[in-house]
């Protein structure tokens, strides 16, 4: 287990080296120009908005914190805003709808993974107690949806929304929940970022209610 880690915190090191290096080979105004984020070319910071909080993101130090108290957020979260960043294009003109995993360019080599990670998380901790969903989201900026018996949008960065349904079970019907995706997100995360984004928020909803 031990050798197993090492070598998924070595994975993450390569990534989050990589992906620094590509948002510096980068004039930062290409960034902003499709990027909900500001950029100070005094302190070469950029600020992002992650699930509702600011978060900078220095470049020199190649650090991310979260601005209110300079909490350092996880590993996979920071992943995640990086590669919001060097992955910054401009958005094709598309109607909102939600689409799952699935349906992400990429995303059906990873759905067992992420049914067992991320969905079965959120089936666990609200199968049997939807209405708590509510309570937990909160924090992280959600808001009620129109799905299932509680659905929340979240917005992971302000143009990346996200969408937790959950139909609660009981003796006779089996609890299920899943999350879904604005189409649009396959121009601004990497499929298998997607993945750890669906991944990440189903394991803060889950803290949020221990």
């Amino acid at each position: 287990m031990g050798d197993k880690e090492t070598e998924t915190e070595s994975g993450y090191r390569v990534v989050y080296e990589k992906y620094w290096q590509d948002i510096k080979k980068r004039d930062p105004a290409e960034i902003t120009a499709v990027r909900a984020v500001s950029y100070s070319s005094d302190t070469h910071q950029f600020n992002v908005i992650f699930f509702d909080e600011e978060y900078i993101a220095d470049s020199v130090k190649e650090t991310i914190c979260r601005k209110a108290d300079g909490h350092v957020p996880d590993v996979v979260a920071t992943i995640v805003i990086l590669n919001y960043l060097a992955y910054a294009q401009p958005l094709p003109e598309s109607s909102p709808r939600w689409v799952s995993v699935k349906e992400i360019p990429g995303g059906m080599i990873f759905y067992a993974a992420f049914h067992k990670t991320a969905i079965s998380v959120v089936i666990e901790a609200f199968g049997h107690q939807a209405g708590r969903l509510m309570t937990a989201a909160r924090s992280l900026g959600g808001q009620a949806g129109p799905f299932g018996d509680t659905s929340v949008v979240f917005r992971a960065f302000p143009e990346v929304p996200l969408c937790v349904i959950v139909w609660e079970g009981d003796d006779e019907v089996k609890a299920n929940a899943t999350i879904l995706y604005d189409p649009s997100i396959e121009f601004l995360l990497q499929s298998a970022i997607c993945i750890d984004l669906g991944i990440y928020l189903a394991a803060q909803l889950k803290r949020l209610i221990q």
